[in-house]
């Protein structure tokens, strides 16, 4: 079902980096169209006559070899168009500029896309009992390895009693990234955030349930859109409000991704988001005795030796062991998953061979 809302793709997100890949799609008689929320299988959809609900292409269903490679809140894809009540259907996926991605929960080693072709991460954390600096450093690793610019947005500065000290602590985290104090629930401090508004431009917002992210999608857009729901006082903890993943334009034409809340947020890949994040500590690493220095054991570690001497704090090197580690675990999984693919691949194609040779 169509819905008339005529709009330049350009108020989407579009420009040439996504046109030079939509070009031979073009020619073939195929939409370009964002994804703006997805559903059960099915997407909603917005080219330039309007909304309406996709399905995947069989073709693509079939060479997608995870749920990495199915649309995701944000793609640009390229869509048959609807007709005669007929929903559209994705025949496939335009290269991504940038995404947040992480590693599903559980044990499988799968990568899930949590939003794609962003240009800003909104890293939510309430200034309560949600405040934790391990996992803004995992937002920032993650935002920074999958080519967003992060930027740490601290709610309920209403209810810290030193605000001031907690936005340094942050700031020691974030290296280059801007961190700001707002309040959701008072009127005229989310003012800071305008500045990263800009028309055709997107927006994620991450963080855990309850942070406020519904609340500030509420106060950009200017009516309630989304539901929000009061964290229980016990422990802090967020009650889910957003369930779907969701691209909404704001006034004055900025793009929004809402995202469901993270219980955990596993590192997929983190190599080159890793080395922005801890920056301090690759600083301090140039002056090690060894090249590939772990920061543990090793003599004549800099890295050591400055948290000896008060210039690293202990925690923040113990957090950069612990992701090293985890990185390293993941890529072993990887790398075994990967090896079980190319068996298979390897004994259906001799399979194949063997069915089709001639008999003597």
């Amino acid at each position: 079902m169509l819905r008339s809302s005529i709009v330049d793709l350009r108020a989407l997100g579009w420009d040439a980096f996504f046109e030079q890949y939509f070009e031979e799609h073009g020619r073939r008689g195929l939409t370009a169209a964002r994804v703006t929320l997805e559903h059960q299988h099915i997407y909603t959809v917005h080219t330039a006559d309007g909304e309406s609900l996709a399905t995947v292409a069989g073709g693509l269903r079939h060479r997608a070899e995870g749920r990495h490679e199915f649309p995701a809140v944000g793609d640009w894809v390229a869509i048959t168009p609807p007709a005669q009540g007929r929903r559209g259907v994705i025949q496939t996926i335009l290269p991504r500029r940038s995404k947040f991605s992480r590693k599903v929960t559980g044990r499988e080693t799968t990568e899930q896309v949590v939003a794609a072709n962003i240009d800003t991460v909104f890293l939510m954390m309430g200034l309560d009992g949600d405040y934790n600096l391990r996992r803004i450093e995992r937002y920032l690793i993650t935002a920074r390895d999958g080519g967003a610019s992060p930027v740490v947005v601290l709610n309920k500065a209403d209810v810290c009693d030193d605000v001031g000290l907690r936005v340094r602590e942050v700031q020691s985290v974030a290296q280059t990234a801007p961190v700001h104090a707002v309040s959701t629930r008072q009127d005229g401090i989310i003012g800071v955030l305008d500045v990263y508004l800009i028309p055709g431009r997107t927006i994620a917002l991450l963080g855990s349930s309850g942070v406020g992210k519904s609340t500030l999608v509420n106060r950009l857009v200017g009516h309630q859109m989304q539901k929000t729901r009061a964290v229980r006082i016990s422990d802090h903890k967020g009650r889910h409000t957003t369930t779907q993943r969701q691209l909404i334009i704001v006034t004055g034409g900025a793009l929004l991704i809402d995202t469901p809340g993270l219980r955990e947020l596993q590192l997929w890949d983190g190599a080159g988001g890793m080395d922005a994040t801890f920056d301090d500590i690759e600083v301090f690493g140039a002056g090690c005795r060894f090249r590939d220095c772990r920061h543990d054991a090793e003599p004549g570690c800099a890295v050591k030796a400055a948290v000896e001497s008060g210039q690293l704090d202990t925690s923040r090197l113990e957090s950069y062991r612990q992701l090293h580690k985890e990185r390293a675990f993941l890529a072993s999984q990887q790398d075994e998953r990967a090896a079980q693919e190319r068996k298979r691949q390897s004994r259906a194609l001799s399979k194949i061979i063997r069915d089709v040779k001639p008999r003597e």
